[in-house]
């Protein structure tokens, strides 16, 4: 698990519940299931409305990628593609068929390297593994767009839970003692649609964004290594060229390689 993501979330909420208190407020009156109801359910609701089945049961999966801690390993991609260069040099292309048994083989690399050892030309190589790579980020993206409607109906949800407590205090004027507490209470709806728009939803949406990135960055350093070990490019030639993905940091640890 991704531990500062966690951490950060509940930092954000612990900030704004103590801010409460240091401004005299007590932490039950931020407790109103009813709000949480309209605000939460109501931003589901929405997204249910707003996207295919197909794209809502990846839900929960996705949004345990935000909390998952995954580290792409470019370097050790270029460490492997080095000594795959180096084999195929000494033993042609061929040789990459016991590279397709190995079972933890990355399936995009798997891929690739199938296409290599069926001889299909670079360009038609090229063309497949780029389709795949635009067919898996269009993928990603509209999972991500799930998160980033539900921070833009989170805040209307706010307000309409807002609204709908107003109109039952204004039905009932008798109590003009207790009606500006009751109106306090009735405003902890938006502040659920604010905080869980600002403090969740879209920055869930933002991670998922970054790790898309990496990710496609990844596949990206995939297809050109594929494409050089089909030129028959020279080991060193290939590590000079993919280093190019990595940061100047990554790449100062490679000098040795």
């Amino acid at each position: 698990m991704d531990i500062m993501t966690i951490l950060s979330v509940l930092f954000a909420f612990i900030c704004i519940i103590v801010g409460f208190i240091i401004e005299g407020g007590k932490p039950i009156a931020l407790l109103q299931p009813t709000a949480a109801m309209i605000v939460i359910g109501g931003t589901l609701g929405a997204v249910g409305i707003s996207f295919p089945s197909s794209t809502l049961k990846k839900f929960p999966k996705v949004l345990l990628i935000a909390f998952k801690k995954k580290e792409i390993d470019l370097k050790g991609y270029i460490d492997y593609f080095k000594g795959v260069s180096l084999k195929t040099r000494r033993d042609g292309l061929l040789s990459l068929e016991s590279e397709l048994t190995d079972d933890a083989l990355d399936p995009f690399v798997k891929k690739g390297l199938q296409m290599v050892v069926d001889g299909i030309d670079p360009s038609s190589v090229k063309s497949i593994l780029n389709t795949k790579l635009e067919q898996l980020s269009t993928r990603h993206e509209n999972c991500i767009e799930m998160f980033t409607s539900a921070g833009g109906y989170a805040p209307t949800m706010g307000i309409v839970g807002t609204i709908t407590s107003l109109v039952i205090i204004l039905s009932a004027l008798s109590d003009v003692a207790a009606m500006g507490e009751k109106i306090a209470v009735a405003f902890v709806a938006t502040l659920y649609g604010l905080a869980t728009a600002n403090l969740f939803w879209l920055p869930i949406a933002s991670k998922l964004r970054e790790i898309n990135k990496e990710e496609i960055a990844e596949k990206e350093m995939i297809i050109e290594a594929v494409l050089l070990i089909q030129e028959g490019v020279n080991p060193n030639t290939l590590v000079s060229k993919l280093v190019s993905y990595l940061t100047e940091d990554e790449a100062k640890d490679l000098e040795g390689i």
